[in-house]
């Protein structure tokens, strides 16, 4: 996973303590990164309908729907697209004991447990929202989202 999901997941939590649009430029000097790399991954997740952009001296991304409904699973998606993380290529009918096509019609045990995995990964990416991850920051450090929401109200833009 790129680093982009990292910093995906943190501009949405902060987008939920934002007094209104944060311009690409302000999420990257909160978490000093590059400007042009994360707006790279904001056009990823407007794209997916995770945030809005919005023009003008007042513009910038807010989420388009309530943070409860936007899941880190969504956030990954967006960021790094729906392609499976494995992809079974039949290895077992290459080289000199490659198995026949028709001894291959079902998924052999290791494409059988990379699924298993890859969707219980979903299924646990699916059950936390940014809602619960902003919930989370609040209870391991209170004061810091009313801080950053501060810092963004205060703010020059």
């Amino acid at each position: 996973m790129s680093g982009g999901v990292e910093w995906a997941l943190h501009c949405v939590v902060v987008l939920t303590t934002a007094p209104g649009p944060v311009p690409a430029a302000r999420l990257a000097e909160l978490h000093d990164v590059s400007p042009t790399y994360l707006a790279k991954h904001l056009q990823a997740l407007s794209r997916a309908g995770l945030v809005r952009s919005t023009q003008g001296s007042a513009g910038g991304y807010t989420l388009t729907r309530p943070a409860a409904q936007i899941t880190v699973l969504d956030v990954v998606a967006a960021v790094e697209g729906s392609t499976p993380a494995f992809v079974c290529t039949e290895i077992r009918q290459r080289g000199p004991c490659a198995a026949p096509p028709e001894a291959c019609a079902a998924p052999c045990v290791i494409a059988r447990t990379m699924r298993s995995a890859e969707l219980a990964w979903e299924r646990s990416l699916r059950s936390v929202t940014v809602a619960d991850l902003a919930t989370q920051v609040d209870e391991g450090a209170p004061e810091a989202l009313a801080q950053v929401g501060a810092w963004l109200a205060g703010a020059d833009a």
